[in-house]
């Protein structure tokens, strides 16, 4: 599929299952979500652009790099901010943005009740986050949102995401690149991934 890379990695795939686990306590769980989206934001940033510039060692002048621009991590609450941090601390240039929009089941669509991000986003990298993709609305609801703040490129960023939403995605915003740990074959009747990992913004922060 394109426009969409998962991490085969020994470690990724471990940290996956731990998060799997339904054993794994809200600390544990909280820790290893940082983990896992530090090894994934790291693939995720490669393509990053970078400048030249001068620098002093304790030995002598010489030529450094730094970011050519400030990213923008956006999180898709709730349960994305469990992620935020640590993309953070892999980039600390970057700044923060927070998108809160559920899928409400009785009315068949999605509902924005928070949405505050960085001032002027045009031609800016955005990193959006959240751990798991099931139905792929909120995500496409966030996506469209970006979209009309006139960024330039999008990287999602997520553990998780189903075979259906992935191919959505990928064919309503071609630009974006997908970034996962594991692509998942099935939903269950109530919308959650098989096997899933359970209710992650409950798991982060309630043991439930």
């Amino acid at each position: 599929m394109e426009n969409i890379t998962c991490i085969n990695h020994p470690i990724v795939k471990h940290k996956l299952s731990m998060l799997r686990n339904k054993n794994t306590s809200s600390r544990h769980f909280r820790g290893v979500m940082a983990e896992l989206t530090r090894l994934i934001g790291y693939e995720a940033s490669r393509e990053l652009e970078l400048r030249e510039v001068n620098i002093e060692t304790p030995l002598c002048s010489t030529k450094g790099n730094e970011l050519n621009s400030t990213p923008i991590v956006v999180s898709i609450m709730r349960a994305g901010n469990g992620m935020l941090e640590s993309m953070l601390n892999l980039m600390p240039t970057a700044k923060a943005g927070h998108i809160g929009i559920y899928r409400d089941k009785f009315i068949n669509s999605t509902v924005e009740y928070y949405f505050r991000l960085p001032k002027d986003l045009t031609g800016k990298d955005v990193f959006l986050l959240d751990p798991m993709i099931a139905t792929g609305d909120t995500a496409v609801a966030c996506l469209e949102r970006l979209k009309q703040c006139g960024v330039r490129n999008i990287t999602l960023i997520t553990f998780l995401i189903s075979e259906n939403s992935a191919k959505r995605i990928t064919e309503q915003f071609p630009g974006v690149q997908i970034y996962c740990a594991e692509i998942e074959k099935e939903l269950d009747e109530n919308g959650y991934l098989v096997p899933g990992m359970g209710d992650v913004g409950s798991r982060l922060y309630t043991d439930a």
